[in-house]
C-alpha cells in the first residue's frame, strides 16, 4: 500500500503500523511525533495503530537549537 509521509509517497506492507513505518524510516523513538491523517497518535499506540492505504501522515522530530 502507498502512504504519503510529509508529502512524499512510501510503499509498505498491508497492515504496517506506525511503529513499523517510523522504523522503516529509521527514527528514533523519543522526539518523534507522529499524526496520521491529522490526527497525533502517541508513542504508547504506535503498535496498535495500522495505516491505511492512502493515509496522510505528518512526522515531526525535535530538533536543538536557538
Amino acid at each position: 500500500m502507498i502512504v504519503t509521509v510529509n508529502g512524499e509517497d512510501h510503499t509498505l506492507a498491508d497492515g504496517a503500523t506506525v511503529r513499523a513505518l517510523v522504523t522503516r524510516l529509521d527514527l528514533p523513538e523519543e522526539g518523534v511525533a507522529v499524526a496520521v491523517d491529522g490526527v497525533v497518535v502517541p508513542c504508547s499506540g504506535w503498535d496498535e495503530t495500522p495505516l491505511g492505504a492512502g493515509a496522510e501522515v505528518d512526522v515531526l522530530t525535535a530538533v536543538q537549537g536557538g
